[in-house]
């Protein structure tokens, strides 16, 4: 319905301009500060990106409530992998927050959402321009897997200091006799991130024949 699109439009609009400040600002601190730049540059944006990536759990509500026609499980996976090593890893060690595979993580999220929201603005109007839906279905293609390796950095990088501080360990009293210790649960993850990225590129390529065959391009044009 046309309530339902202009509502759509407002939350691509939103998350488009959160991820574009986030961007520019990414892009302007390192060229005014160079490498320096890197070391706070999750103190400087990180609550934006935390704001747009809870934003974006209402994407899994649109699924399912069927106003947006996406396949559920690869956009779940998408979308609970951010929130896992935003929120579990990077948010709770302040010594993860100034690496440089943090920094990393965020322009890549930020390129690919960028595109990603422009297109889907502009795809709510009915307009389709081929270059910027040949790049939405393209660029995804070899950022993701490297977001995914960034992403298995991040985890790898955090463990030491999870295995210092006891963060998320929990050791149950008498009577019970097994406690859960978090570095294992994040070397465990690491496996269902790497198994996820898989289907999900599988995905990718299947969305991109669906919007990109030789039909398609023609009808967009007409």
């Amino acid at each position: 319905s046309f309530t339902m699109n202009m509502y759509l439009f407002v939350y691509d609009l939103m998350q488009f301009c959160g991820h574009s400040w986030i961007f520019t600002n990414m892009i302007i601190r390192f060229m005014t500060f160079g490498k320096d730049s890197v070391a706070d540059t999750f103190y400087s944006i990180g609550l934006v990106m935390r704001l747009c990536q809870l934003l974006s759990v209402l994407e899994i509500l649109h699924i399912l409530i069927g106003i947006d026609k996406s396949r559920l499980l690869p956009r779940f996976l998408q979308i609970t992998e951010r929130i896992i090593v935003l929120f579990v890893v990077i948010n709770s060690q302040e010594e993860v927050q100034g690496k440089y595979v943090v920094c990393i993580l965020f322009f890549l999220w930020n390129l690919l959402d960028v595109v990603r929201y422009t297109y889907n603005m502009l795809a709510r109007m009915g307009i389709y321009y081929l270059p910027l839906t040949w790049l939405n279905f393209s660029l995804c293609i070899p950022l993701y897997p490297l977001s995914v390796l960034a992403k298995g950095f991040a985890i790898c990088v955090s463990l030491p200091y999870f295995e210092s501080f006891g963060t998320y360990s929990i050791k149950l009293p008498f009577p019970f006799t097994f406690s859960i210790y978090f570095p294992y649960v994040l070397k465990m993850y690491l496996l269902v991130l790497f198994t996820g990225m898989c289907f999900i590129i599988q995905n990718l390529f299947y969305e991109r024949m669906a919007h990109l065959g030789t039909g398609n391009i023609k009808n967009k044009r007409s």
